[in-house]
């Protein structure tokens, strides 16, 4: 998953739970700016970061095996 991708999925679901950045940086314990960058795919995030804020909005982090191509 490339950092845009992951940026638009997480902003997606913020958008739709009706939370702004601010209350997730809040409730997450993510830096407001950190968030920020994330969505606009200018910062790769740890996983750490990437689970702390999939938790709270609901998310489920999974690793799958590659398929050939």
């Amino acid at each position: 998953m490339l950092v845009e991708e992951l940026g638009n999925i997480l902003q997606e679901r913020r958008k739709v739970l009706g939370i702004t950045q601010k209350h997730l940086s809040e409730i997450s314990g993510v830096h407001l700016n950190t968030i920020a960058k994330i969505e606009q795919g200018k910062v790769n995030p740890t996983l750490e970061i990437i689970h702390q804020l999939a938790e709270v909005l609901g998310l489920e982090l999974t690793l799958n095996v590659k398929r050939p191509k």
